[in-house]
């Protein structure tokens, strides 16, 4: 039988706390077979499609996206945490289950027209994924596409992303928190 994404993703139980089921996506990374097919299939969608800029939003996001943007052969931006930037940025503030944080981007990290398509490793509530986009279109560009490893549908995410009008592609889903 042959193994898809899903296959080579671990769960954690009780991490970060009791309660939580964590999808552990360092076991795909590290599986040469698994990484490949998990690169692949994120970027299929928008093969032949104009994408100018690929966003990774931090930290899984950058190794999922610069993987994606290298065989697009385009360029790679990341979306960090604030304060981890060295340059002019702009900022945007999200909220957490248990708080607010904010992300930045480089102020010249993407022209105004330019085609971004968004990655990372997993699509919860949204909030990241949403303060990556808002990021995105104040510069600017447009977000052709949102693309995931892991959709975990319980928490909304998707629901959220495409009520802003965005298409969202995921590898996998799992059920639960």
């Amino acid at each position: 039988m042959q193994k898809t994404v899903k296959d080579y993703i671990r769960t954690i139980e009780g991490f970060p706390h009791a309660g939580i089921l964590f999808r552990d996506v360092t076991t795909l990374f590290a599986d040469p077979r698994g990484f490949r097919m998990c690169v692949d299939q994120l970027l299929a969608p928008y093969a032949g499609m104009r994408i100018d800029k690929v966003v990774g939003l931090e930290a899984r996001g950058f190794i999922l996206g610069g993987a994606v943007a290298h065989q697009l052969s385009c360029g790679f931006v990341p979306i960090r945490k604030q304060g981890k930037l060295p340059g002019a940025v702009i900022s945007q503030a999200y909220t957490l289950e248990y708080g607010e944080a904010v992300v930045e981007v480089h102020e010249d990290a993407m022209q105004p027209g330019e085609k971004v398509l968004l990655v990372d490793d997993l699509l919860a509530t949204g909030g990241t994924a949403e303060a990556g986009i808002k990021l995105v279109e104040r510069l600017g560009a447009e977000v052709v596409g949102c693309a995931f490893v892991v959709d975990l549908p319980d928490l909304g995410g998707r629901v959220k992303l495409e009520a802003m009008g965005m298409a969202v592609h995921a590898l996998c889903a799992f059920d639960g928190l």
